[in-house]
């Protein structure tokens, strides 16, 4: 599996930057998770639009499924027009993005399967595990396993002896780690910090941590620094243009 990232912030991208973003590749398929804002433009830079085989979406902030529009706007404009996409989505997630679009424009470019959190399902060569994780909507931790390996990735969410169990022995979580140290009362309970997340990765047994999300304008070294007390492997954190291979 390689997991290229697309854009790791959190709300909205900063200058050069994109929000949440990545596409997951194994064996001739590929797999986009959480298009968020101004992670399109560099999708392209990677792959063509009419090579993506499925987009698979944690929840419906925009900063994680916006860039939807553009995708499927750019599969069904093309010269000769790509087959219909399948999109597996928390129920109701990509309805507003979907809804930016006359019915006609986007009419055939694709096939919504909304799935509820906790429900198993196969896409392309992958094992796709979900389950409900807390946040301010309906939010879908997924786990993506083939070949005996395993990435998991925790969406938006606060605190959880869900995201150890997700988590359990992944060779890479892709954490939510919006703050470093604290997280704001008024976004208590639906957002994590890096040091949140480090301590359930290393309670999952997880073998590279890549913290995700973090709040525009945060330094990157920040999260990494608050984390690493709690978490004795591998620490990345995602910026647009980084790819990891797990084997």
């Amino acid at each position: 599996m390689r997991l290229s990232v697309l854009g790791g912030w959190g709300a909205f991208p900063p200058s050069g930057g994109a929000c949440s973003g990545y596409m997951l590749d194994h064996d001739g398929f590929t797999v986009v998770l959480d298009p968020g804002y101004a992670t399109f433009p560099r999708l392209l830079g990677l792959v063509d639009a009419g090579a993506v085989d499925a987009v698979l979406v944690t929840h419906g902030h925009p900063d994680h499924c916006a860039d939807l529009n553009p995708l499927l706007r750019a599969r069904v404009l093309a010269d000769l027009p790509s087959p219909p996409l399948p999109l597996h989505a928390p129920p109701g997630a990509l309805g507003p993005v979907l809804a930016l679009d006359v019915p006609r424009m986007l009419a055939g470019s694709y096939v919504l399967h909304e799935f509820a959190p906790g429900e198993s399902f196969e896409l392309g060569p992958f094992e796709v595990t979900t389950v409900e994780l807390p946040h301010f909507v309906l939010d879908a931790g997924l786990r993506l396993s083939v070949g005996g390996r395993a990435i998991a990735y925790t969406g938006d969410c606060g605190p959880s002896r869900h995201v150890v169990e997700l988590a359990r022995d992944a060779d890479l979580l892709l954490a939510e780690a919006t703050f470093a140290e604290a997280v704001p009362a008024r976004q208590a309970g639906g957002l994590s910090t890096a040091l949140d997340v480090a301590g359930e990765a290393a309670a999952a047994g997880v073998g590279h941590l890549v913290l995700t999300h973090l709040w525009p304008g945060t330094d990157p070294d920040a999260a990494r620094n608050a984390a690493a007390p709690a978490f004795p492997g591998r620490i990345s954190v995602a910026s647009e243009g980084l790819a990891f291979e797990v084997r």
